[in-house]
């Protein structure tokens, strides 16, 4: 049986929607399951193939559909004991006022209908997970489908433990693109706090493309603050190993995926105190108030003047990194054996391998 995945939104710019469906719905990652992805070429392609092709390849078989980007599209409902939709946080539902009038358009009401009614979701945190449960019907299962961590941009972190406890100036550095729900904004201003306490030459990198709203703008004339865009991997290395500490400032985040990367580099993690990201960093992180910039530049001072500071951190980071891709191994264990059970259940349908392998990605 073909187990079809919705790779319709791939070929585009890469965030961490694209990131997440290459890492753990492609052939490699869900092997030995007979995976056929779905794809389309330019914006009309997709909306048509998600809207209309994916129903109708579902009612012309008994196959099952795995939707890790965007939610199912109404007319797959009548199928929904066969789809599979990845759900990577609920912001569609509770942010509203942080999406662009595309997502508005488009994803905001699938979403919300498909919790509504589907059995069935995969997500990628156990916070994510609780906060899902509130929308769904009472019957629905959330399996958790965590990413392995890679390291993406090649990072080392043996050399950091030896550079000077007392950076001069101190570099924080941030991932992703440049819209309100990021919330940039704030950490500019902690950046304003930490030259008063201090730290005089503190920088801000953000590695990121521009998004919609006003924030680029705000950012731009901001003390410290540097807009790089979006920079190819090798670039995006290079300013992360130049950086002291990693910093994110987001309302929320559905699970955080760079924060996690960029501990390969043995880099402190600054993050909101909030459950998903205490889940995701567990020991390891540094959490603030990204509301009271005071506050938190205070507590970044008093972490990052011990004398073993660094070192400390990229053994953290280290354990963090293990102890989560322990986790993701898993979770894949558990969604295979349930995507196959889904399809031993379906009319006529032979086990969904393709192939004996032991392949795991990353």
């Amino acid at each position: 049986m073909a187990i079809y995945v919705d790779h319709t939104h791939l070929g585009r710019h890469v965030t961490g929607l694209e990131r997440i469906t290459q890492e753990l719905f492609s052939r490699e990652a869900l092997a030995p399951l007979n995976v056929v992805p779905v794809t389309s070429y330019g914006t009309a392609q997709m909306v048509a193939t998600q809207t209309f092709r994916l129903p109708w390849r579902l009612a012309m078989s008994s196959s099952i559909l795995l939707c890790p980007g965007f939610p199912p599209s109404p007319l797959l409902r009548p199928f929904a004991s066969r789809v599979l939709p990845y759900m990577h946080d609920d912001f569609l539902l509770t942010r509203r006022a942080d999406l662009n009038a595309r997502a508005r358009l488009y994803m905001a009401a699938p979403f919300k209908l498909a919790l509504q009614h589907y059995p069935r979701f995969l997500t990628n945190s156990d916070d994510t997970r609780r906060k899902l449960s509130a929308h769904c019907r009472s019957d629905a299962t959330i399996s958790l489908y965590r990413p392995p961590i890679r390291n993406v941009f090649d990072l080392q972190s043996r050399h950091r433990a030896g550079r000077d406890a007392r950076p001069r100036p101190l570099r924080l550095v941030t991932l992703g693109t440049v819209e309100p729900r990021k919330n940039f904004v704030a950490a500019a201003k902690l950046v304003e706090a930490l030259r008063a306490l201090g730290f005089p030459g503190a920088t801000l990198d953000i590695v990121g493309r521009q998004g919609w709203g006003d924030d680029w703008h705000r950012l731009k004339s901001s003390n410290g603050v540097t807009l790089h865009g979006y920079q190819p991997t090798e670039r995006v290395r290079d300013i992360l190993d130049a950086a002291d500490a990693f910093i994110c400032t987001s309302h929320d985040e559905g699970l955080g995926l760079p924060l996690l990367e960029a501990q390969y580099g043995g880099l402190p993690i600054i993050a909101p105190d909030a459950p998903v990201f205490r889940e995701v960093l567990d020991e390891s992180g540094i959490f603030i108030a990204p509301s009271d910039p005071a506050a938190a530049a205070a507590q970044i001072v008093a972490t990052l003047t011990s004398a073993a500071w660094r070192a400390e951190y990229v053994t953290l980071a280290a354990q963090n990194l293990q102890r989560w891709n322990m986790l993701a191994a898993s979770d894949r264990d558990n969604v295979i054996e349930l995507i196959s059970e889904l399809a031993r259940r379906q009319p006529s349908a032979a086990p969904p391998v393709s192939r004996p392998s032991s392949a795991r990605p990353g």
